[in-house]
């Protein structure tokens, strides 16, 4: 992992969403989203870090892991085209769109799931949510652009992977 020395803007935003997630659990995705939410219109919050896209899928740069493994902060690079499997969250979690425009669709229940809403997600929305099995979705970039999103989730950046998404389709 490279080290990387964040702007002051990354960094003020880095620290307000701690105070969010040091939050009681039924409030911290909410509060972890205002925090990110607050940060979302600066254009340049991300400038100099590396962040190359993938040509196959979404890809999540790390930008912060907290030090008693609490949370993770990335920022998703999304390709025309790229998106999520249908999942639902094994933790909290708590997201915004800072470029391009991202499509969400939330999902009942079932085997497949099936498709009962759907949202776009412009420059500055956010979303969030606790640790329930019951709320799928899907994140899809289906413009013509790259797309930028950042995400906090309350694991270990080490145990996404395993704890994150509850994977229902692809």
């Amino acid at each position: 992992m490279t080290h990387i020395r964040p702007r002051p803007a990354l960094q003020t935003m880095l620290a307000a969403i701690a105070e969010g997630a040091r939050r009681p659990a039924p409030d911290r995705p909410a509060a972890v989203a205002a925090a990110i939410a607050a940060f979302l219109p600066y254009p340049g919050l991300l400038d100099g870090l590396d962040l190359p896209c993938c040509p196959d899928r979404y890809v999540r740069h790390l930008l912060h892991a907290d030090a008693g493994g609490g949370y993770a902060v990335v920022a998703l690079v999304w390709r025309p085209g790229q998106m999520s499997p249908v999942h639902a969250h094994r933790t909290w979690c708590a997201f915004g769109v800072q470029q391009g425009v991202l499509t969400e669709t939330f999902y009942e229940a079932g085997d497949p799931p099936v498709p009962r809403a759907t949202r776009l997600l412009a420059p500055g929305a956010t979303g969030s949510g606790p640790a329930d099995p019951g709320q799928i979705h899907r994140l899809a970039n289906l413009s013509c652009r790259s797309a930028l999103s950042i995400h906090c989730y309350g694991v270990a950046f080490e145990r996404f992977g395993a704890d994150v998404n509850l994977v229902l389709s692809d």
